[in-house]
């Protein structure tokens, strides 16, 4: 794979009405040559198959706790070889990708820290930033460049054994970039996940926490909470549609209680949009009120087919 001189773009910026306006951003520059993936799980397995494929000479190396699962990492491919000792995991890598939940972070970065090459470049697949990204700030020497990113990615399914090659193609991985982050490993960041396949946008940490809760963090903890208030007799009706709808709650319990108490401000804030939303649904629920019930759905129903338009057509701009 051949790579051109960077290009670097603001990819997120305000409008006259303070709100952030989205424009993609391409990069160009050099990939790593040793990747070291922490935590092979659905996404740091995925990230190593996805590097395999898009740069061969890339040596991947896994690091894990179960020798089981850094076995099955080699078998299927995502990594060259495992260790559950993380200085060697680490060692000579001059890139590192955290994957494991962020409640694990600050321990995982407090270890890793004096083992880190010259130069290296650490990044990570979290779904919050602030904190993340602070503590990358204290804990990481000068010597090592952190740049904060979160592919879009995912599944409810968990484990090696559900990775795949093409899981970011055609999604979206948000860079979190702070005025201390380095150029040139902020392009090298957004050039990695592209070459995955991956459409990369930039967003400040505080805003990316912000805006994740409204669409990630909130319907992940409102279908739980679905399931949650199912009695069991109403559990033996369910169909398709109560499936579909509480896909997501099929997550990983310890990820999403790290993920939800980090960002416990915003989500606080977004359930209280929540209720809002609700109550004014409750107030529709009146017969003098049907034609305001109506538009109330509708307007949801043509939000809804406006997105899912718009995706389709990013994934398909021909």
């Amino acid at each position: 794979m051949a790579f051109q001189p960077i290009v670097v773009e603001p990819a997120v910026s305000r409008t006259n009405g303070g709100r952030w306006a989205c424009r993609w951003i391409s990069y160009r520059t050099m990939q790593p040559r040793r990747l070291s993936i922490l935590g092979v799980g659905l996404l740091g397995g995925s990230i190593g198959l996805a590097a395999k494929s898009a740069a061969s000479s890339c040596e991947i190396v896994g690091y894990g706790h179960r020798k089981s699962t850094l076995d099955r990492a080699v078998e299927v491919g995502a990594i060259d070889e495992g260790y559950d000792d993380l200085p060697r995991a680490v060692r000579g890598a001059d890139w590192v990708i955290l994957c494991t939940p962020v409640g694990l972070f600050s321990q995982i970065l407090h270890q890793l820290a004096p083992h880190l090459a010259q130069g290296a470049i650490v990044t990570d697949v979290g779904s919050t930033k602030r904190s993340v990204i602070e503590t990358a700030q204290k804990i990481l020497p000068k010597w090592v460049r952190f740049v904060g990113s979160h592919p879009m990615a995912g599944s409810e399914k968990r484990g090696i054994e559900f990775a795949r090659a093409d899981l970011f193609r055609g999604a979206t991985c948000i860079l979190t970039p702070t005025p201390d982050t380095d150029t040139n490993a902020l392009a090298a960041v957004g050039s990695f996940w592209q070459s995955l396949g991956m459409r990369i946008t930039r967003l400040p940490p505080d805003d990316h926490d912000r805006l994740l809760t409204d669409v990630s963090h909130l319907p992940h903890a409102v279908a739980a909470a679905l399931v949650a208030m199912q009695s069991d007799e109403a559990l033996t009706l369910a169909g398709k549609g109560f499936l579909d709808a509480t896909r997501i709650a099929g997550g990983d319990g310890a990820l999403w209680r790290d993920i939800l108490l980090d960002n416990r401000d915003n989500m606080r804030a977004g359930i209280e949009r929540l209720q809002r939303q609700l109550s004014e649904l409750s107030a529709r629920l009146d017969p003098s009120q049907s034609e305001s019930l109506k538009t109330w759905l509708d307007q949801a129903a043509q939000r809804r087919e406006a997105l899912l338009k718009k995706k389709l057509a990013e994934l398909n701009p021909d």
